[in-house]
């Protein structure tokens, strides 16, 4: 297959559509469903992404896309009690492959922001990953192959409708890529990055300590940025991007964006969120908002009397300011990655509010002696790569 018509592009009204290759055949066979051409951008970015972190760390890696960037990536690392409970996969009485929880992790970092998402896989879909994207709302899935088992599951999502895609896992891409933007063509060489063991030695602060769980979640930082639309910032832990800030125009909103993000995903994990008891059959989207509202400075919208009744079995108590700060500060040693230079030390500031202990930044800022000042100041390891990430 050389070309594939697609029902439209990126909106209903810019028809025709399809996607195809100057020379030679399509990578992909679409198994079922009916994929469209976001779908598509997200399908070809998101295995880039589970590709290059499965040869960087050499663990099963999945991603979750939502319009062009990550919502989520992880590598297969086990769960813990704990993590299974807030990615709602606690009651799934199963054995859990290397893949299944790379999946949980990346569709659980921001549950909000993954809803409808899609799916990049690094290995086969076996049957205890296909289960679990079977109960989330999602449009679709790629990998490198389907165990049948697993293939059937998905293949009863959304009325038979669920988009499943196989691609060649051998395919090379033209060194040289293009697009147009206005009738005119660009074209540049391809982003390249290979993470070895000497990517992260150019440690500038005075710690430089920089443990080996370190270098796994700073090489899913990088990579996770480097198709993530910028400016873009990555926050990351224990295997899994915890906070992604994307398109930002500023830096520092990029960091507050992201890091706020991984607030939510740590908060998710207090007393207080955990010990939330929710009436019986509420949806996991419905249950998922709550969490966030409550969390927020909206949490009255959950709490006014005749609200709370809807989504609680017990009125919860305010998750006030002071508790929530009390318990972010138990967070720690969390890598943070951004695809450009920081500007300003502010950008560390915010980070350490996020239990950020491990930085890592292409450096070569005017400014590069006040961030490295910033992180000095709280013991940090930064590591300057040398290398920008930009994505668009």
């Amino acid at each position: 297959m050389k070309e594939l018509e697609l029902k439209y592009g990126c909106n209903p009204n810019q028809k025709p559509s399809k996607i195809y290759m100057e020379s030679g055949e399509l990578p992909i066979k679409v198994l079922n469903g009916k994929p469209g051409y976001i779908n598509f951008l997200d399908a070809f970015n998101g295995w880039q992404l589970v590709k290059e972190l499965k040869k960087a760390t050499g663990l099963p890696a999945a991603t979750s896309f939502k319009h062009v960037s990550p919502a989520g990536a992880a590598v297969g690392l086990p769960l813990s009690d704990v993590e299974r409970k807030i990615y709602w996969v606690d009651d799934m009485d199963m054995e859990f492959t290397p893949l299944a929880n790379a999946y949980a992790r990346a569709r659980g970092a921001d549950r909000m922001s993954s809803f409808g998402d899609f799916i990049s896989l690094s290995d086969v879909c076996d049957v205890p990953t296909a289960k679990i994207i079977a109960r989330e709302v999602s449009d679709g899935v790629i990998a490198p192959g389907y165990e049948p088992e697993a293939l059937e599951i998905l293949k009863g999502k959304k009325k038979g409708g669920y988009n499943v895609i196989e691609i060649d896992e051998n395919y090379v891409p033209d060194p040289i890529e293009k697009k147009q933007v206005f009738g005119i063509t660009f074209e540049q060489g391809r982003n390249e990055l290979n993470i070895d063991e000497d990517f992260f030695s150019n440690i500038v602060t005075e710690n430089k300590e920089l443990t080996e769980q370190a270098k796994i979640d700073l090489a899913i930082a990088m990579i996770t940025l480097k198709y993530t639309q910028s400016n873009s910032v990555c926050y990351v832990k224990d295997g899994q991007a915890i906070g992604i800030g994307a398109g930002q125009q500023s830096r520092i909103h990029c960091t507050r964006l992201a890091g706020s993000k991984a607030d939510n995903w740590w908060l998710r994990q207090s007393p207080q969120v955990m010990g939330l008891q929710f009436v019986d059959n509420i949806k996991r989207a419905d249950r998922d908002n709550a969490i966030d509202v409550y969390m927020g400075e909206e949490y009255m919208d959950v709490l006014a009397e005749g609200a709370w009744q809807k989504i609680f079995k017990v009125k919860p108590e305010v998750f006030t300011a002071e508790a929530k700060r009390n318990w972010l500060d138990k967070m720690e040693n969390v890598t943070l990655g951004s695809d450009a230079f920081f500007p300003f030390g502010d950008n560390i500031e915010r980070a350490h509010k996020s239990g950020v202990k491990y930085v890592a930044e292409p450096g070569g800022s005017i400014r590069d002696d006040n961030v490295i000042e910033t992180c000095n100041k709280y013991g940090m390891v930064m590591s300057f790569t040398g290398i920008r990430l930009f994505h668009h």
